[in-house]
């Protein structure tokens, strides 16, 4: 699929500020940088993924791993995930680059950057990457925003908020549609170009209300935030997460996809349910799925009809058990 084709979709562009376009392309036109890097191409852009994430440790007192764990997936894409020793929601948080701006999904469980330094590290992938490719940081508009309205995805929000050349997601549902122009939720697909580089987003509510899908069009990566991830997808509206999931099917029919990612890794690679809390998961399962493990998992859900756990063999399903949080103990059908 072309970029023409792909931008076809876009129903509402996000607005880019008419200044930082005027420069980027005075900046181009005057041989001031590089020439733009091409993002085109007929396949998925090449990437892997770490043998094994920074996943807390037996003894909280004793880790000496960094509080968050940067892994470059490829060139332009950078996966940041936080030690579960700061924090058991252990998220991650993709980071996009582009020719214009850079996207970060999901800020971690932190506020303080005294506690841990968000900022600073996005703010070192950033000049790495610059560096590598004759950038001047200072021409990135970097977009802050996130897949949900939890708190361990957008807590570290207010560290960017004093930072030049960025915008950042409100914290309502009406600052999330709005930032990204979105004007029918949750079935509208928007397309943001951060300068050759385009990501789809569409609604996909049904953890919460105020939930978005993302697809990076460069590495064909498909970014499910906590709606489908490898543990215990907490599902508040059933009838709304069943509609989100296959809109994530139809998509998948219809773009190629080279991974599913999730925001959690709450599983080993066994199966096994790591409890809720846990800050040391030394075996836990990879956070990278496949579209067979997406549409299994639709297709077990169309099984359900109750409340309830349901294991897929590939996540748990929590169907509107949230106040229950360790699996074994629940006194809901465990199947």
């Amino acid at each position: 699929m072309d970029r023409r084709t792909f931008l076809s979709y876009n129903a509402a562009a996000l607005a880019v500020p008419a200044a930082l376009t005027t420069y980027a392309e005075a900046a181009a036109a005057s041989g001031l940088r590089p020439a733009p890097i091409d993002f085109s191409g007929d396949g998925p852009a090449p990437g892997s993924f770490p043998d094994r994430w920074i996943c807390g440790s037996e003894s909280l007192m004793d880790n000496t791993d960094p509080p968050v764990h940067v892994h470059w997936y490829n060139s332009h894409t950078a996966i940041l995930r936080q030690n579960k020793a700061y924090s058991f929601e252990a998220p991650f948080a993709p980071l996009y680059f582009g020719n214009d701006r850079v996207l970060l999904l999901d800020e971690g469980f932190t506020q303080l950057r005294t506690n841990w330094d968000l900022r600073g590290v996005v703010d070192e992938c950033i000049a790495d990457w610059c560096k590598r490719h004759g950038r001047d940081p200072a021409s990135l508009e970097l977009l802050v925003a996130f897949s949900h309205l939890h708190a361990d995805h957008y807590a570290a929000v207010n560290q960017f908020a004093d930072r030049p050349n960025t915008r950042y997601m409100g914290l309502t549902h009406e600052e999330m549609l709005g930032f990204w122009g979105m004007t029918d939720f949750p079935e509208q697909r928007v397309a943001l170009d951060l300068g050759g580089r385009d990501i789809l987003i569409w609604g996909s509510p049904g953890h919460v209300v105020s939930e978005f899908a993302y697809y990076d069009s460069y590495t064909q990566i498909l970014y499910t935030g906590d709606m489908f991830y490898r543990g215990r997808c907490y599902i508040t509206y059933w009838q709304p997460w069943f509609d989100s999931m296959a809109r994530l099917i139809a998509f998948c029919d219809e773009f190629p996809v080279s991974h599913v990612m999730g925001c959690h890794i709450e599983i080993s690679r066994d199966g096994t349910d790591y409890p809720y809390g846990t800050t040391w998961q030394p075996d836990e399962a990879p956070v990278q799925m496949t579209v067979e493990d997406l549409r299994q998992t639709f297709e077990f859900a169309k099984t359900i009809t109750e409340p309830g756990i349901y294991f897929t063999g590939t996540v748990f399903l929590c169907n509107q058990t949230r106040s229950f949080t360790t699996i074994d103990t629940n006194p809901y059908r465990y199947d």
